[in-house]
C-alpha cells in the first residue's frame, strides 16, 4: 500500500512539474517591451514531432534561465528541445563529434574549440543570410562574424555560429562616494584616466588596485590588461594577427602594449603596495581596497564578474560602480570592448536546428534571458529596458556603443602561451623583467611548439 501510494505522489510531482515548465515566465503580448513580433514570427516555422538537442556549458540557475527561453521556441514551434549542461562540456563535445553523435546545436563558451571541430568537419556552416544577419543586428557585429568564422576541412572561411550570451572586460571600477569626496570625473578618454591618475597622486591618495594572485593561474588578469590596451593602441587586424601569431609577440606594437600596462603597474605611486606587490596580491583581494577608509585605492580594471568578491552587502550603482575602460581620443580607433561569449553552432544539421539558430539570433531570445538575470546582448534590436539590474543594462550599453569587439586573445592562443608563458611573462614584467626580454621569451615558446 505504501509503494503505490509512493508511486501515485511520484507520479503527481512529475505531473505538476511539466505543468510549469510548459508555463512561460512572461506571457506572449502582455509586456509591450518584450519584442513579440519576432516571436510571432517563429509560428510560422512547423516543427512538431522535431526534437532538437542542445549541449553546452551551463548548468544550475543558467540552465535554468536558458530553459526558460528555450520554452518560448517550443510553444512557437511545436518542436521539442532537450538541453543538457556539463562542466566537462569541452571534452565531451570532442568526444560526441568525433563518435557521430553530437547534438544538433552545440554552445561553445570560447571559440577556440569551435575552429578546431569546423576544421575536422564536425560543425556545419550558416547561410549567407545568417552572416549578413548578424552583421546589420549586433553591434559591432562584423567583428561578431568574424570571430565566428573559422577554416573549414579544405582551407577555406566559412561561417560557423551566431554569439548568444556576451561578457564584458573592459571595466574601471569605482567607488562613487570616494570620488565625490574626491572631487573625481569619470574619465571619457584614455588621456583623461591617466591624468586622473597623477592627480590622485598629487593629492596624496593611491589610484590603482592591481592583483595579479590566482593559485596556478597567477598572471591572468595582467594579460587582460595588455589585450585591453592593445585593442586602444593599434587597429583590430593588429590584435587578430598577434593572437595567431603571425604577428609575433616580440612586435614592437606588442612590446608597446606591455609597456602601456607598464605605465599603471609598475610604478610604485600608482599601485596599491607598490609594484611590488601586483603580482602577489590575489586578483580576489584586489578590489577590497576600493571600499576601505581612507581608501587603499580608487580605481580597479576588471571584469563584470568582479562584484562577486566585492565585500558582503557593497550595493551596485550605490558603493560601488564602473565605467567603460577608455579608449585614447588621439589615435581614432574607435570604442574597442574586450570580452568572451558563447557561440551557437550546428554539430548535427537538422531543420530544427536552423530553426534554433534563427530563434537564438532573434530579439526575443536575447530579451528573454535579459530580463532573468546573469546575461548581456550585443543585439542592437533587443530592447535594453528589459534588463534585470541598472548594472546589467550600464553594461549592455557598453557593448551597444562597441565598434569593435574581440575574444579575450589568451583564450585563443595555444595553452602553453595563453594559459602559460603569457601568464609567467606578465608576472616576470611586473616583478622588473624587461618588456622586450619578456616578449621573446614567450615567442620562443611560441617558436618551439612550431
Amino acid at each position: 500500500m505504501k509503494k503505490s501510494l509512493l508511486s501515485v505522489a511520484v507520479a503527481l510531482t512529475l505531473s505538476t512539474n511539466a505543468v510549469h515548465a510548459a508555463d512561460l515566465l512572461f506571457a506572449p503580448g502582455e509586456d509591450a517591451r518584450f519584442s513579440w513580433s519576432s516571436y510571432d514570427a517563429l509560428k510560422s516555422v512547423n516543427l512538431s514531432g522535431e526534437t532538437v538537442s542542445v549541449f553546452g556549458p551551463w548548468m544550475g540557475d543558467e540552465k535554468t534561465n536558458f530553459e526558460r527561453v528555450i520554452a518560448y521556441f517550443e510553444k512557437a514551434t511545436g518542436a521539442k528541445v532537450n538541453y543538457a549542461g556539463s562542466d566537462s562540456f569541452e571534452q565531451q563535445i570532442v568526444i560526441d563529434a568525433q563518435a557521430g553523435s553530437a547534438p544538433n546545436i552545440s554552445v561553445f563558451p570560447q571559440p577556440g574549440l569551435a575552429a578546431d571541430l569546423a576544421a575536422k568537419g564536425f560543425i556545419s556552416p550558416l547561410s549567407d543570410t545568417v552572416k549578413n544577419a548578424v552583421v546589420k543586428d549586433y553591434a559591432a557585429g562584423q567583428s561578431w562574424v568574424d570571430l565566428a568564422t573559422f577554416k573549414n576541412q579544405k582551407g577555406q572561411d566559412d561561417f560557423y555560429g551566431v554569439f548568444y550570451r556576451a561578457d564584458l572586460k573592459s571595466l574601471v571600477w569605482y567607488s562613487p562616494d570616494n570620488f565625490a569626496d574626491a572631487g573625481y570625473e569619470v574619465p571619457e578618454t584614455m588621456e583623461d584616466l591617466k591624468a586622473l591618475t597623477e592627480q590622485i597622486v598629487a593629492d596624496g591618495g593611491t589610484p590603482w588596485c592591481i592583483g595579479l594572485g590566482s593559485g596556478a593561474a597567477t598572471g591572468w588578469p595582467a594579460t587582460d590588461w595588455v589585450e585591453d590596451l592593445l585593442l586602444r593602441t593599434q587597429p583590430a587586424s593588429v590584435y587578430d594577427g598577434w593572437v595567431t601569431n603571425d604577428i609575433k609577440f616580440d612586435d614592437p606594437r606588442i612590446v608597446g602594449a606591455i609597456e602601456e600596462f607598464g605605465w599603471f603597474a609598475r610604478n610604485d605611486k600608482f599601485v596599491d603596495g607598490g609594484a611590488g606587490a601586483v603580482s602577489s596580491t590575489d586578483f580576489r583581494d584586489s578590489p577590497k581596497g576600493l571600499f576601505q577608509s581612507p581608501p587603499k585605492c580608487y580605481l580597479h580594471r576588471q571584469a563584470s564578474f568582479i562584484p562577486a568578491f566585492f565585500p558582503e552587502g557593497t550595493k551596485l550603482g550605490l558603493d560601488a560602480d564602473f565605467f567603460y575602460f577608455p579608449s585614447y581620443a588621439s589615435k581614432d580607433l574607435g570604442n574597442p570592448v574586450l570580452g568572451a561569449g558563447t557561440l551557437m553552432s550546428i554539430t548535427n544539421d537538422s531543420k530544427g536546428a536552423r530553426a534554433f539558430i534563427d530563434f537564438i539570433r532573434s530579439p526575443i531570445a536575447h530579451e528573454l534571458w535579459m530580463a532573468q538575470t546573469g546575461f548581456l546582448s550585443a543585439h542592437l534590436g533587443a530592447n535594453p529596458e528589459l534588463y534585470s539590474s541598472e548594472a546589467a543594462k550600464k553594461q549592455g550599453e557598453i557593448l551597444r556603443y562597441a565598434t569593435t569587439f574581440r575574444f579575450d586573445g589568451s583564450d585563443l592562443m595555444p595553452g602553453k602561451i595563453g594559459a602559460g608563458s603569457f601568464w609567467t611573462g606578465m608576472v616576470d614584467y611586473t616583478g622588473g623583467k624587461d618588456a622586450k626580454e619578456v616578449a621573446r621569451d614567450i615567442q620562443k615558446t611560441w617558436d618551439a611548439l612550431k
